[in-house]
């Protein structure tokens, strides 16, 4: 863990680098700034080849925007905006056959846990590359980018990402889409997907057109689950939540945050919550970890014969009516502390008609005894709020030193 870090003092954030810091910030610093490797998994393997075999099927189609001439910090002008030709070239579109091809040429083996494993994926793949094919035969989109990557500065923070589709709607704005190639989505997580929200501020920095819709496309059952764009105050928490994130990352707090995930992290070798400690230093930690205990227990036990011991002085005292009570060495001084409550659901009906409940309206015992005390406010007004006063009294005991001996 020792070592100075290179950290880039503003990172551009994409939604993985995001959702990574915020499942453990000490994941964020392996991946990204020691660039540790992770072990490969067959069904990441398997979203990136089914994507990049996507990707040329629908690149043919794309049919470029009016796209911001770059990203800055001040306000453009009209001057700053250039557009691509939207004249489509005339393209052959790939047959079925040559998509298989294309998806035989783009397999990979990689991170499989068994032959069986692959094998299963790779005829899912098949499958739903061929299913969407016949899906896009008869319903032609019309993109107007694939895979692209868009870069940003939102209100300060720097983004990025890869963006799978972005299509021309009906009505002429852009819509988003999001490949999923996971078992199952709802559209739950279409309308509370941080990912969409944030290539939708993506989009809306780089392209003319407003964004209209931001779709996942779960490719197993070829269900495209549509959402509204984003309003500004929805956006509003996830800038909050990557500021966060970016300020964290700025000031080196890598620290990691165990849960589920860590049974998946290929770095529990390296993280505080799993490393083991070193067989040298094991007796010495022991000793100290058993002592620790006693103490907690006897802490406990302490605290529970103080409590009885208080209550039994405050009985004495109470009996007796005396405060302060002499020992051997000490005095115990009885204290007071003493707190008023009140009640004024009753009396609210006539604070409104008299104008005061905006005075009350905190509840703060200190606002409804200045109201009380106030001599202009109606008296009555005055007695009937003072009368749902409660008063709390708590007693405490202190040690103070005794008389000195002759």
């Amino acid at each position: 863990m020792g070592g100075s870090l290179t950290v880039p003092s503003v990172p551009a954030l994409s939604y993985s680098s995001f959702r990574t810091y915020q499942e453990c910030p000490l994941r964020w610093r392996f991946l990204y700034v020691e660039k540790l490797p992770e072990a490969p998994r067959g069904y990441f393997t398997f979203g990136r080849v089914i994507h990049s075999v996507l990707e040329e099927l629908v690149a043919p189609l794309v049919v470029p925007s009016a796209r911001r001439a770059g990203e800055s910090d001040r306000q453009r002008t009209l001057d700053e905006w250039h557009v691509r030709s939207s004249t489509p070239t005339p393209v052959r579109w790939m047959s079925s056959e040559e998509l298989l091809a294309a998806y035989e040429r783009a397999w990979s083996s990689e991170g499989y846990t068994s032959p069986e494993e692959e094998s299963r994926y790779r005829a899912l793949g098949r499958e739903i590359l061929l299913r969407y094919y016949e899906f896009l035969v008869r319903d032609r989109p019309v993109p107007v980018a694939v895979e692209e990557h868009l870069e940003a500065r939102w209100d300060g923070i720097p983004i990025h990402g890869y963006i799978d589709r972005i299509d021309r709607t009906p009505a002429g704005g852009l819509e988003i889409v999001d490949y999923k190639t996971s078992r199952d989505l709802s559209n739950d997580d279409a309308r509370d997907s941080d990912q969409l929200s944030l290539y939708q501020v993506l989009v809306e920095s780089n392209y003319a057109e407003p964004v209209q819709g931001l779709t996942l496309y779960h490719l197993r059952s070829l269900t495209p689950l549509r959402t509204a764009p984003r309003e500004r105050g929805a956006l509003a928490g996830l800038h909050d939540r990557l500021g966060s994130a970016l300020d964290g990352i700025r000031a080196e707090a890598f620290e990691p945050a165990p849960g589920r995930h860590c049974a998946r992290c290929d770095f529990q070798d390296r993280c505080p919550e799993f490393r083991a400690v070193p067989t040298a230093d094991g007796e010495r930690l022991r000793s100290l970890v058993d002592r620790f205990e006693a103490l907690r227990a006897e802490e406990g036990r302490l605290e529970s014969e103080l409590r009885r011991t208080a209550e039994e002085l405050h009985r004495a005292a109470e009996e007796l009516g005396v405060h302060r009570v002499p020992g051997s060495r000490t005095v115990a001084v009885r204290r007071r502390e003493e707190a008023w409550q009140y009640s004024l659901d009753s009396v609210r009906p006539l604070l409104e008609r008299s104008g005061l409940a905006s005075r009350v309206s905190s509840g703060t015992p200190e606002d409804v005894r200045k109201l009380v005390r106030d001599p202009t406010v109606d008296p009555e007004v005055r007695r009937k709020v003072a009368e749902t006063a409660s008063r709390r009294v708590k007693w405490y005991w202190e040690l103070e030193a005794g008389p000195s001996e002759s």
